[in-house]
């Protein structure tokens, strides 16, 4: 785990300069990405699926919003509710910033074999699943 954490520490450290200049930073991938796809979703489903608590969020998009990345719109189905969605302008800039991370990533993979590569996304992915089942028990 102490390996995984200083792979994880350096690969942001290293990207986050990238993505700096361009007004994003990585801890708000998991916001940015959620909102491509889904279009507008409320500050507690943001905090679901960036695995953060709920004051967590509300700080990163109070930053977020306050850089012209996210906007509150009004929730159709509940109008005392907002919902959260991209900007055009961010939404605008994202693809540069993901060319920005695949680029970064093909980097610290450099040298591993298409084989090594899967393998480790497996076991990665086996290890996320374990931590978050720990995580629900723990909760729950």
């Amino acid at each position: 785990m102490k390996l995984i954490g200083r792979a994880a520490r350096a690969f942001t450290r290293i990207a986050d300069g990238d993505l700096r200049e361009m007004g994003f930073a990585t801890g708000q991938i998991p916001v940015l990405v959620a909102l491509k796809h889904q279009k507008a979703l409320s500050q507690a489903e943001l905090a679901r699926i960036a695995r953060v608590e709920q004051p967590s969020m509300a700080q990163l998009l109070a930053r977020m919003e306050r850089d012209g990345l996210v906007e509150r719109v009004a929730d159709p189905a509940d109008k005392r509710s907002r919902l959260i969605s991209l900007t055009a302008d961010a939404a605008r800039r994202m693809p540069k910033a993901k060319a920005i991370m695949d680029k970064r990533t093909g980097e610290a993979l450099e040298g591993f074999s298409a084989e090594e590569t899967a393998q480790l996304m497996t076991l990665l992915e086996r290890l996320n699943a374990n931590l978050d089942r720990m995580g629900d028990e723990a909760a729950g």
